[in-house]
């Protein structure tokens, strides 16, 4: 199920609204010039630990490792920057979006059951 065609649509979704609230929250940060850096710096930043660090063979990925880490230290950084999001996502003054990204975000992870399963074992 964690590789099925929706499922890794939804993740798609959920990552893309991860790195713009990183970038929206980057932005809000400041009323001068150097807001611009914020709002691409820190997305570019997790968009690069998001594709770098991999468990080789991922069914839900390209099979591609650039930096080979084990399934739970996967685990572990796509749920941190989840989380991050999420709390970002609140600290830009949208608390209830926050908790919907949070609900489907355990949701995607509910479908995604054999996938984390997999990721534990790797």
């Amino acid at each position: 199920m964690g590789s099925h065609a929706l499922n890794l649509a939804l993740r798609f979704i959920l990552e893309l609204t991860a790195l713009f609230a990183m970038g929206y929250w980057g932005y809000k940060q400041s009323d001068q010039w150097y807001r611009f850096i914020f709002a691409f710096a820190l997305p570019l930043a997790f968009a690069i630990v998001w594709g770098v660090f991999n468990v080789p063979q991922d069914p839900s990925r390209s099979g591609n490792a650039p930096v080979v880490v084990s399934g739970f230290v996967r685990l572990l950084i796509e749920l941190f920057i989840f989380t991050f999001a999420a709390l970002l996502i609140y600290k830009s003054g949208f608390a209830k979006y926050s908790i919907v990204f949070g609900i489907i975000v355990l949701f995607h992870y509910t479908l995604s059951y054999d996938r984390i399963l997999w990721l534990i074992k790797k």
